[in-house]
């Protein structure tokens, strides 16, 4: 899976480019989930619960978290204020910009954007696994821990990043590699741990079919010299 041939050359960033954090920037079909509190967030502090106590916390837990998607021209259609384009923005621009509408209906609101649909698809010795990225700026290392780890028969040194056109090469086999290669994932990155190959494990059915018949044709001129 993913093989190539000997003129393959794997892409390469520079040492600013692996260690470059960035804020994510919001998407055309994006899904991003928005909550608006009233009173700058007050209800997000509470510290004393006062103001939880004087609501109903059943009728809290049911309260629907929707998710809206950010259409092909950049925009989201969101509730009282309408088509809002957003494509192009960071959450925290997102926030600012929200804010400003939702101070038409709300006393100063307070807005949370984040994004429900990045992930990063993980091939090879784990098995497939989609990885939800949650948080922004996540590393291969911890994209790889979240898959479960380099199991026994995961090539440390032989990892790909595959990004649109792009492959990178990840190599966890040392201290140094690891610091040249590993690197911030994107969403819709793919990475392919290389399993190991092992010559006995991968053919110890056709062996034991072979042991099979070798046994069975020497009971067979055990008995016919007998």
């Amino acid at each position: 899976m993913f093989s190539h041939d000997e003129t393959f050359k794997a892409a390469k960033l520079s040492a600013e480019a692996r260690a470059l954090e960035r804020n994510y920037v919001i998407q055309p079909n994006d899904l991003i989930k928005v909550k608006v509190y009233t009173k700058n967030g007050e209800m997000i502090i509470d510290p004393e619960y006062e103001l939880s106590k004087e609501l109903n916390t059943n009728n809290r837990q049911n309260r629907p978290d929707p998710e809206y998607l950010v259409r092909l021209d950049g925009f989201a259609y969101l509730p009282m204020v309408g088509d809002v384009e957003l494509a192009g923005l960071t959450l925290h621009e997102a926030n600012a910009k929200l804010k400003t509408l939702y101070d038409k209906y709300f006393i100063d609101p307070f807005v949370i954007t984040n994004y429900s649909n990045k992930r990063v698809t993980v091939l090879g010795a784990p098995g497939g696994k989609i990885i939800p990225l949650t948080n922004e700026n996540i590393t291969v290392a911890e994209v790889i821990a979240m898959a479960g780890g380099l199991e026994e028969n995961g090539n440390a040194s032989r990892i790909k990043l595959i990004r649109g056109n792009q492959t990178f090469l990840i190599d966890f086999s040392s201290i140094d590699t690891y610091y040249e290669t590993n690197q911030i994932v994107q969403p819709g990155d793919i990475l392919y741990i290389e399993p190991i190959k092992r010559l006995l494990r991968g053919n110890a059915v056709e062996i034991s079919v072979f042991l099979s018949l070798l046994t069975t044709t020497t009971t067979l001129l055990v008995l016919l010299l007998r």
